[in-house]
């Protein structure tokens, strides 16, 4: 009895000195409240980017959208004292992801000269979707939008406290006024 009420309370303050890397449906109050993954594996709290703007955009390299990478480069270089462009690579649509994210890497660098953070390839749609993207994705969590993405290259904006601004589907350009003029 008195191990099992030890073990319990030991339990109970080591949990006020851990951060969750995946927070549940009510702690996830914003963007901010998520870890995930570097495309070179490395855990990064979101919550690093505290102060700016955020650009999540799911990506992928064999899309009629692939050259939207360009784009983001220049968002990402132009705006940068403003806004700092998060790149998640997906195979959701079409296969279009096909590679590993080691080849996802050197193709974004050699093909588009990207320097803007990318992360692990992920799901954005459906039950295996990574819970940043359906919480994204999720009015009832970010009280904004139910929009998941329906092809590659969808953008969720993201304000300074992490807090979902708006989503743009594919065919919004990163550098259109409709993004640029809410940074």
């Amino acid at each position: 009895m008195q191990t099992s009420i030890l073990i319990g309370l030991f339990l109970m303050a080591s949990s006020l000195f851990t951060t969750p890397e995946v927070p549940n449906e009510t702690e996830a109050l914003s963007v901010h409240s998520f870890t995930v993954k570097t495309i070179d594996g490395k855990s990064v709290k979101l919550r690093e980017y505290a102060g700016k703007k955020i650009l999540i955009v799911n990506t992928a390299s064999e899309c009629g959208y692939t050259p939207q990478y360009k784009d983001l480069q220049e968002l990402a270089t132009k705006y940068a004292d403003k806004v700092v462009v998060l790149g998640f690579p997906s195979n959701n649509f079409g296969g279009q992801e096909p590679g590993s994210n080691a080849e996802i890497k050197s193709f974004c660098t050699k093909n588009y000269g990207v320097t803007f953070p990318m992360f692990d390839k992920v799901e954005v749609v459906g039950d295996k979707a990574a819970p940043l993207f359906k919480y994204l994705s999720n009015k009832a969590q970010n009280g904004v939008v139910n929009d998941a993405p329906k092809w590659n290259f969808c953008k969720y904006l993201i304000d300074e406290n992490g807090k979902v601004i708006k989503f743009f589907p594919s065919s919004v350009k990163p550098t259109s006024s409709e993004i640029t003029s809410l940074l």
